[in-house]
């Protein structure tokens, strides 16, 4: 597996998706924040995701997830990913996107690169350990992120 991305901007200043389900039922929600790496000897990708979101119940009931990336023309797309929730719309036929079903979760036929990711870890981040600068900005009203991480199983491009 290759991933020739500058692995330091590809979440915070390109954005991504991660999509969890299957074809019965899946959602997907845009992220900015995100790692890539290697934990236990595996590749792996990192996600974060706040637990009042509809994706976070996907990714809580799934084995597998993907995390996708997209060209620069698609940032209102994934804007409009990132700011609807899926249990009050059919936000991806909103979207314009194509779903791709995979054997191990879901993508979209526009994302120029997936990562598939078999979840390996997952931890609710513990409030008291967070810097008090990001509780004041992120955690004043809301639980604090569910860190997933997942092994890198497949890079489709």
């Amino acid at each position: 597996m290759k991933l020739d991305e500058n692995v330091l901007q590809i979440f915070n200043s390109d954005w991504a998706l991660v999509t969890a389900g299957d074809k019965n039922k899946f959602n997907a929600m845009t992220i900015g924040w995100g790692g890539l790496g290697t934990l236990w000897s595996k590749p792996v990708a990192t996600v974060y995701v706040k637990p009042c979101r509809y994706t976070h119940e996907f990714l809580e009931r799934s084995e597998y997830f993907t995390v996708s990336f997209y060209d620069g023309k698609y940032k209102k797309v994934l804007g409009l990913l990132g700011t609807k929730s899926g249990r009050d719309c059919d936000k991806v036929a909103e979207s314009g996107l194509t779903p791709r079903f995979l054997p191990n979760g879901v993508t979209f036929d526009e994302a120029y690169v997936t990562l598939v990711c078999r979840k390996i870890y997952r931890q609710d981040m513990d409030l008291n350990a967070i810097p008090q600068f990001a509780v004041d900005r992120y955690y004043l009203n809301e639980a604090p992120h569910t860190m997933y991480v997942g092994e890198v199983t497949q890079v489709i491009r």
